[in-house]
């Protein structure tokens, strides 16, 4: 499949990633509080995905036992990424980040944010800043002349020099007429390696940084990604394009 898209493909699918956009600032808000269910939270993701025409892409996807069987993503506290929607009731406190695909006319949208619950701590409030700060980093650096290596070079430098550590099993990647496409884009690795950046690129950048280890375990319900030592972890993400040399975000409201 190729990398490179057309000016009509990246408009196509930004409007995939607008329904997201929209889903986060103007949707999710007002019901990520203590007491609701990741199941409610996914019913609420899916429904409006839906009203907007479009599909909720996570549905169905293929993993290590069985398909993935919920509209989105939802991770809670030391849940890395690719939780299940299902009993778990939110506490105040906690951070829930929600991964969310959609795909619209034939076209992928992908971005990740990370909520808190209600009053969180310190350490989780600069969890969840150094994440977000580190995806703009990253996506400062997809630029044409510059190569993919320079996106995870800038990513972990941010996030260790801020005390965090950068998940190294789980990445970001192309995206556009499939959920992922090549190539990835780890959060970690050197400058100057991988391949070149170029005008009509779409890429998912998607930080995953933990408190801890950057160690993971998967569950065994084979999705749901943990970490290692059982401490928090925060995600990021963005889908965005490459144009007239520069990235343009694709999931942020306009």
């Amino acid at each position: 499949m190729s990398l490179i898209k057309s000016l009509e493909d990246i408009e196509q699918i930004k409007k995939s990633n607008q329904i997201i956009a929209r889903l986060y600032r103007d949707v999710l808000p007002k019901y990520i509080k203590a007491g609701i269910s990741t199941r409610e939270i996914n019913e609420i993701v899916e429904d409006y995905i839906r009203s907007q025409g479009a599909r909720p892409a996570c549905i169905g996807v293929e993993g290590l036992y069985t398909p993935f069987p919920a509209g989105t993503c939802i991770s809670v506290n030391e849940e890395v990424v690719h939780g299940i929607p299902g009993d778990r009731i939110l506490q105040e406190g906690d951070i829930v980040s929600i991964d969310t695909v959609t795909e619209l006319n034939g076209f992928y949208g992908d971005s990740a944010i990370t909520f808190p619950v209600g009053k969180i701590d310190e350490e989780s409030k600069r969890l969840l800043e150094v994440t977000e700060k580190s995806r703009e980093i990253g996506i400062e650096m997809a630029v044409v002349g510059n190569r993919i290596g320079d996106i995870g070079h800038a990513i972990q430098s941010y996030v260790e020099k801020n005390g965090f550590t950068v998940v190294k099993d789980f990445a970001g990647h192309g995206v556009g007429h499939a959920m992922h496409e090549d190539p990835i884009i780890a959060n970690f690795g050197r400058k100057g390696r991988g391949i070149k950046i170029e005008n009509g690129m779409v890429l998912a950048i998607e930080p995953m940084v933990n408190v801890g280890t950057y160690k993971i375990n998967i569950k065994e319900d084979g999705w749901t990604i943990v970490t290692k030592d059982e401490k928090r972890s925060a995600h990021f993400e963005h889908s965005i394009a490459i144009v007239d040399g520069k990235p343009i975000i694709l999931s942020d409201l306009d």
